[in-house]
C-alpha cells in the first residue's frame, strides 16, 4: 500500500499536498484499489467556494460511482483535464498524473484536522 509520508489524508481517503496556500488533493491508493477500474471523473465546481466536507466531484468506477469530499474549504482552481482522456491515471498513479483539484484554501487552521501518513494507515488497517 503506497501511503506517502509528506501528504495529509481524510476519512473519506482523499490526499492533500500543501504548497503555501494551494492544495492538490486526489484520492488515495487504497481508494482508487477499493474503486477498481476508473472510467470517469466528474468535477463541476471548477471556480467555486466550498465549504469542508462539501462534494465537489464524483468518481465513475465499473461497479460503482463514489462522491468526492472537499477535504478543506477553498475555491477549487483547477482541474485536472488529463482525466477527461484517461480516468484510468487515477488507478495507475493516483499521486501523481491522477491529482484530481488544485484548490487556494480559505481557514488554513482546518490543516490541524487531517491525518498524517501513520494516522491514514492505521485507518485503514482498522
Amino acid at each position: 500500500m503506497n501511503i506517502p509520508s509528506e501528504l495529509k489524508y481524510t476519512k473519506d481517503h482523499e490526499w492533500v499536498k500543501v504548497e503555501g496556500d494551494v492544495v492538490t488533493i486526489g484520492i488515495t491508493d487504497f481508494a482508487q484499489g477499493e474503486l477498481g477500474d476508473i472510467v470517469y471523473v466528474d468535477v463541476d465546481s471548477l471556480d467555486d467556494t466550498l465549504e469542508i466536507e462539501e462534494v465537489f466531484g464524483s468518481v465513475e468506477a465499473v461497479k460503482t460511482v463514489s462522491d468526492l469530499f472537499m477535504p478543506l474549504s477553498g475555491e477549487v482552481t483547477e482541474f485536472n483535464e488529463g482525466l477527461e482522456d484517461e480516468p484510468e491515471l487515477v488507478n495507475s498513479d493516483p499521486y501523481g498524473k491522477g491529482w484530481m483539484i488544485k484548490i487556494k484554501i480559505s481557514d488554513e487552521s482546518q490543516l490541524e484536522g487531517l491525518l498524517s501518513a501513520d494516522a491514514y494507515q492505521e485507518l485503514i488497517q482498522g
